[in-house]
């Protein structure tokens, strides 16, 4: 996809009508900016029900965090 898009005086963007399609992005969709390099990237962030059960089967004894290490 080659599609551009130009910033307005209000700092708005609009997506592309053949990205929208491609992705299946509906309004009101929330999105999450993420800095990457000279860039950023966009993405969709799920709602909590559509989360359900992805973590199916985790144990959670196991776990380790950040103070774990080293």
């Amino acid at each position: 996809m080659s599609d551009t898009a130009t910033l307005s005086s209000k700092f708005q963007i609009s997506i592309p009508k053949g990205v929208r399609n491609a992705r299946k992005w509906k309004p009101g969709q929330e999105f999450a900016f993420i800095p990457k390099g000279s860039g950023v990237l966009l993405v969709p962030v799920p709602k909590v029900e559509d989360l359900a059960g992805t973590l199916a089967g985790v144990d959670v004894q196991d776990y380790r965090d950040r103070n774990d290490r080293y």
